[in-house]
Formats: C-alpha cells, sequence, structure tokens
C-alpha cells in the first residue's frame, strides 16, 4: 500500500508539473498590469468589493474571515484559482462563497492583473497568532508533528508536503503555490475540503489523495506548522569580524 500511494503520487506530481509548467508558459505569461491590479485590489470593480476588504491591505490575508495570504503566493496559482472561481470549478462555502460572484466581475485580462500585483506584494510576514487563536477556544495540533508531515511525510500514509510544495512549503512555480505562512485557518479548512470533495479544482486530483489520508489531528498539526514555518533555513555561519580574529 506504501509502494503504490508513494510512487503514484510522485509520478502524478512529475506529471503535472512538466504538463502544467509547458501550460503556464504557452498559456498563462505574467502579462498583467500591475497598475490596474492594484486599483482592483485596493478598489473593487462593479459588485466585487475591493479586494483587500478581507485579504488585507498588504494581502496577507485575515484570519476571522478564513481569507488567505495572496501575497507572492505565486501568478500562475492565484489566476488560475481566479479563473476557477469565475467558471464554475471552485465553489468555496463560508465568507469566501461570494468569492465566484466577484471573480465573474473580472475580464480575463483583470484577473490576470490583479494576479500580478498580488504576486508583486512583498512585505514582512503577517503570521497566524496561534496563541491567541488557542486562548479563543481553536484547537490548535502540535508542531513537531506537523514539521514530520511537512518534511518527511508518514510511511505508508502519506508523502512530505515539500515534495511537493518546497521546503517548508515555500512553493514550486507554477504549479504548486506557498503554502508555508498561509494562515492557519484557512489551510485547516482547504485540508477539510480537499478531504470530503468539496474542493475539487486541483490537478489530477493529487490534494484530494492526500488530503483522504489525513485525520483531523493531521490536519491541525500540518497547518500549525506551516502556518509558522521559516521560508528558509536558519544562517549558522557567522562570519561576524573573521578578518580581525584571522589576525
Amino acid at each position: 500500500m506504501l509502494k503504490t500511494i508513494k510512487y503514484s503520487s510522485g509520478m502524478i506530481a512529475v506529471v503535472a508539473f512538466i504538463s502544467f509548467s509547458a501550460a503556464a508558459s504557452e498559456e498563462s505569461p505574467m502579462n498583467g498590469n500591475v497598475a490596474n491590479g492594484k486599483k482592483i485590489f485596493t478598489e473593487g470593480k462593479g459588485a466585487a468589493v475591493a479586494c483587500m476588504t478581507c485579504h488585507g491591505e498588504t494581502g496577507w490575508g485575515t484570519e476571522a474571515m478564513g481569507a488567505p495570504r495572496l501575497a507572492n503566493l505565486g501568478y500562475p496559482y492565484v489566476l488560475k484559482q481566479l479563473t476557477d472561481l469565475a467558471e464554475g470549478r471552485r465553489t468555496p462555502s463560508g465568507a469566501g462563497a461570494v468569492m465566484p460572484l466577484f471573480a465573474q466581475q473580472l475580464s480575463e485580462q483583470d484577473r490576470r492583473d490583479v494576479s500580478a500585483y498580488v504576486n508583486s506584494l512583498n512585505s514582512p510576514p503577517e503570521l497566524s497568532d496561534l496563541k491567541a487563536l488557542k486562548e479563543g477556544g481553536q484547537p490548535i495540533g502540535e508542531k513537531y508533528k506537523g514539521q514530520i508531515l511537512v518534511k518527511f511525510g508518514v510511511l505508508g500514509k502519506v508523502s512530505a508536503c515539500q515534495s511537493c510544495h518546497g521546503y517548508n512549503g515555500r512553493g514550486a512555480a507554477p504549479i504548486f503555490p506557498v503554502i508555508g505562512e498561509q494562515k492557519f485557518t484557512y489551510l485547516v479548512n482547504q485540508l477539510h475540503n480537499w478531504r470530503d470533495g468539496s474542493r475539487a479544482n486541483d490537478p489530477y486530483g493529487m490534494m484530494r489523495a492526500i488530503a483522504k489520508n489525513l485525520s483531523d489531528e493531521d490536519i491541525l498539526d500540518a497547518a500549525t506548522y506551516l502556518s509558522t514555518a521559516p521560508r528558509t533555513t536558519p544562517n549558522t555561519f557567522d562570519n561576524t569580524n573573521k578578518t580581525e580574529k584571522a589576525q
């Protein structure tokens, strides 16, 4: 069972990466107008309210609304989600249920423009406050268990998150989005949606295949680690006063 899951997931990921990379390069070049994207993000368009209303001025999302970070997630991914929302391939619930209507207010070029703008946002991280969430009654997972899932996977259960999404979930464009430093609530909600099939716009069903093997505890653990996971490894090499010390 383990080998079937492990190798099938790996082969699917490779096929998806190759085919979707080609599609992204041929069909979705990053030719958005950042200025227009900013205007829509900050002012809205038609029935679509300003994106920043829910996703925050810096694009780092809003925990209370379950609104995800959009900042610097990757242009192809954001464009795909807006297109899927507009064309009915993604139908969120909760506060996100308004997103299909909002996406339908945007032309194809508008969606490119917004995607280009949010991809350009690179302000300091605004991470989930796990302590505050826990104090408010939200169950929080074990970070060390989440780190195991993200970096190594679990034998006979799931492959490592980073095998597709890169180190600590920092993304592998153009297919696999940034999931590190994403809002905790959004990560938990999406993993549940993948698991129960209410979200089904993943290439080749990869996320549904992974999520169906995750328990509620696994989901909390992975989200706890990813929501505050550093983008890079710590720099342990101290080069301070190296020349002076050598003298």
